[in-house]
């Protein structure tokens, strides 16, 4: 971790102890959750935005996976729940229905850039380059419905290494983990027609296609990068399934693995030409603006930020093209005005 977000960790961490002895109804801190793979950009801004407003108090920003982060924002409306849910892919019908249910019907929506998913190896393991077929193949616990009998890559397709299978990737309900299933895993398990016929199962589909080996093969390395980056290094011959920003901020120490001969690039990820490319987005609670102290101004701070050479760029944020960025932009400047922060505080 670099030093500015070290200093945005201390600084969260501060402000999250002194959360946890506030009642609820005297929080007036920006708080946000969710997706492990937005939370170093926002971070980032809440470090930046604490520096530049000090008489507000710190945001919290904590890392608990997209899918955990976004019920916990649909939770219900006031100080206990977060304000902000940052989140590596578009939240679901079902989890709108969610915060609905809850009295959250006022959302904002804002992409703030795009990200891959990165599958990565030692650089000294032997180079790999894979297909989302080999990729489903090697980690579905019924591969198209049959039992799973590879232990080794080169049981998939003769031309890959001859290593055992162990891939350290992110646990369900991670953000990564439900794109893996979206860009990779069914695609290349609906491709054949041995499972047509269950398309009209739903939740068998669902279950040849996405659900993975539980045998070791696959091991669960949770919402933590770093944890899988140290697995990969006692086990060099792993593979392992990472954010394309963590790989950026970890160059020389780990290596990419081309998907379809496409090695993630910000230019690949960019133009959608990676297989494996995704949106990143965060959601705002339009009533939570109204409440929280200088949230419209940290909103508006961090839709500034996401251009080609503005400060999440330069953080390894890939930007958006400008038709998003503008969209997120006026997203930002239409959001309610919050309450006087500056004279509060003083």
């Amino acid at each position: 971790m670099n030093k500015l977000l070290a200093g945005a960790a201390a600084a969260a961490l501060v402000s999250a102890c002194s959360h946890s002895s506030q009642t609820a109804a005297e929080r007036d801190n920006i708080y946000a959750t969710g997706s492990s793979t937005v939370y170093p950009f926002t971070l980032a801004m809440a470090q930046q935005f604490h520096a530049a407003h000090p008489r507000l108090p710190a945001p919290v920003v904590e890392s608990v996976g997209t899918g955990a982060g976004i019920q916990k924002f649909c939770g219900g409306v006031g100080n206990e729940f977060p304000d902000i849910v940052d989140a590596s892919r578009p939240m679901r019908p079902e989890e709108v229905a969610d915060c609905r249910a809850h009295g959250v019907t006022d959302i904002a929506e804002l992409q703030i850039g795009m990200d891959g998913i990165a599958f990565v190896q030692s650089p000294s393991a032997p180079k790999i380059s894979l297909t989302p077929k080999q990729i489903y193949e090697a980690l579905a616990a019924e591969p198209y419905g049959q039992e799973q009998k590879a232990k080794k890559w080169k049981d998939i397709d003769p031309s890959l290494p001859d290593l055992p299978i162990l891939v350290y990737g992110p646990p369900p309900g991670d953000g990564t983990h439900d794109s893996m299933n979206e860009l990779i895993l069914i695609p290349a398990c609906e491709a054949d027609r041995r499972v047509a016929a269950l398309k009209t199962d739903k939740a068998r589909f669902d279950e040849v296609c996405t659900r993975l080996r539980g045998d070791g093969a696959y091991y669960n390395a949770g919402e933590n990068d770093a944890k899988t980056t140290i697995s990969m290094i006692v086990n060099p011959g792993a593979i392992g399934i990472l954010g394309y920003s963590y790989l950026e901020q970890n160059e020389g120490k780990l290596r990419a693995i081309p998907i379809k001969g496409v090695l993630p690039t910000a230019s690949t990820v960019q133009s959608g030409k990676y297989t494996a490319s995704r949106p990143l987005f965060f959601y705002v609670k339009r009533s939570s603006v109204q409440r929280i102290p200088g949230l419209k101004d940290f909103v508006a701070a961090y839709a500034a930020a996401i251009g080609p050479g503005g400060y999440l760029a330069q953080r390894g944020l890939i930007p958006a093209d400008g038709g998003v960025r503008d969209k997120t932009q006026q997203l930002a400047s239409s959001l309610p005005a919050s309450p006087a922060t500056v004279a509060k505080k003083a």
